[in-house]
This record gives C-alpha cells, structure tokens and sequence, in this order.
C-alpha cells in the first residue's frame, strides 16, 4: 500500500489575477477600457524605467566627477603607484582565473580600513578595480612597469603593502606567500629586506611567538646575535625605510612607512635595554 505523505502547498502565482482583473474591465468598460488600463500601465512602467535609468546615470556621472577632480588634484607619482598598486593587487586575486566578489572587498576593505581611505577616495578606488578586472595585461608587465616607474624605497612599500593584504585574509594560502615573495624577487628587493618583510608577517600564523624573536624577525636578524648587528640592522632599516622617502606617493603610503618604523624602534629600543642592563 502506497504510503501517504503531506506536500507542502506553494503560494499562488499573480497570473491568475492578472486574468480576473481582464476579465473585469471587458464587463466593466469593454475593450476601451481594457487598453486604456493597458496603455497607463505602460505608460507607467515607461516612466519608472526612465527614472531608474536617469537615477544610475546620473550617480555614475557624480562618481565620475569625484574621481576626475580628486585624480586631477594628486601628484602623477601617487596616481601611478595607486593605480599599479590596485593592478597587482588584482591580478595577484586572478592567479587561479578570476576574482570572486569576496577578494574584491578584501581589497576594497584594505583601502578603507587599513590606508583610511574617504568616500571619494573608495570611488576612485572602485574605478581602479573595474578597470583592473578587465586588463588584459600580465602580472609581469605590470610588475616591470612598476619597477621601471618607481624607486627602490616604493617598491619595498609595494611588497609591505601585498602581505598586508594578504594577511588581511583569514586563512592566507602558501601559494599566495609563494607569489609575494616572487614578486619581491622580481622587484630586486634584496635578500635581507624580502626577508625581513616575511618574517615580520610569517609569526603572525603562529599560534604562540616569543616578543623577543618577533623583534629580532623585525630587524631581519636571527636570534642570538650580539649588539653590534642588532645596532648595524637597525641602521641600516632606518635609513630605507624612513616615511620621507615615500612622502612624494602621498599621506597614507607615509603612514605606512612611519607604523613600520615604529616597529623597528621598539625592536632595538627592547634590545638596547636588554643589552645595557646585561
């Protein structure tokens, strides 16, 4: 025997209605009537379109606006390194064949939380995303422009800012940190600074690290060490990496700069007091 099972009932469709209603005016009014109805509905859904239409086109025209005057108010230094910035950014979320909406706002997150981004700022930055998505230039070509466009203090504030977007993420891929070091490499960042950028990031996947061998990855020094080389890295650090030598790519890439310098002053003011008192 077939056993009995309940169906759930779905909610009724509008096509019915809309034939109720038809049949009303016929008997109400008669053909007239019907397509005078008719003709006001299209009427009306005419107007709504155009208004939608009107509403989009004009944000777009606004947002465009925005992006054009603030563009024209920057250095063309700091539009090159933004947009090439934004490019890599993009390509490096393409490797595996497109970007998901996820890893766009990874971006997008980036700029307004981590580099303080305004309003104005975050629509330039959208532009800058759909006209990276639909570049078909290589990751290469857009690093050997980079290289060729910019110093070697902007390209090691390229690669900080690469692993910060990374690290950004939740979970960061071994393949991801495999690409951000290539990337270095391509940029002739030398042995010491692409190491000393890693280290600075790697012990953040680490459930539990040492303060003092987090200072020595800062420093790009291994632990053990004597004075002398903590005081030589430090020096060294210093001068690449002070914020007046990335001032000219604008306000926030300076604040980059100076949070990294922060972190490699406390570093040596720890091992100058440790060293000190020995």
């Amino acid at each position: 025997m077939r056993r009995y099972e309940y169906r759930h009932h779905n909610r009724p469709g509008c096509g019915g209605c809309l034939m109720v209603i038809a049949l009303l005016l016929l008997t109400m009014g008669g053909a007239p009537l019907l397509f005078d109805v008719l003709g006001m509905l299209m009427v009306s859904g005419f107007f709504l379109f155009f208004a939608i239409f009107i509403g989009f086109w004009a944000f777009s025209y606004y947002v465009k606006r925005k992006v054009s005057g603030y563009e024209q108010g920057q250095t063309e230094a700091r539009n090159n390194f933004v947009s090439l910035l934004v490019h890599i950014l993009v390509k490096i979320a393409q490797f595996d064949g497109t970007i998901t909406r996820e890893e766009q706002q990874t971006i997008k997150n980036f700029f307004r939380s981590h580099l303080h981004y305004n309003q104005e700022q975050m629509y330039w930055v959208n532009e800058l995303i759909k006209d990276a998505t639909g570049n078909p230039d290589s990751l290469e070509t857009l690093l050997t422009q980079f290289k060729g466009s910019f110093a070697y203090e902007p390209r090691l504030i390229l690669v900080e800012l690469v692993y910060q977007v990374l690290f950004s993420n939740v979970h960061v891929r071994d393949k991801d940190l495999e690409l951000a070091g290539n990337i270095g490499e391509y940029l002739d960042l030398s042995v010491y600074d692409l190491q000393t950028i890693q280290s600075r990031y790697m012990h953040r996947r680490q459930t539990a690290v040492n303060q003092e061998d987090q200072y020595y990855e800062t420093l790009g020094l291994q632990p053990g060490v004597d004075f002398e080389q903590i005081k030589k890295a430090y020096r060294k650090l210093s001068m690449k990496d002070h914020p007046d030598k990335v001032g000219h790519l604008g306000e926030e890439f300076r604040r980059v700069a100076e949070e990294k310098m922060k972190e490699i002053n406390a570093a040596y003011q720890h091992f100058k007091k440790k060293f000190n008192s020995a």
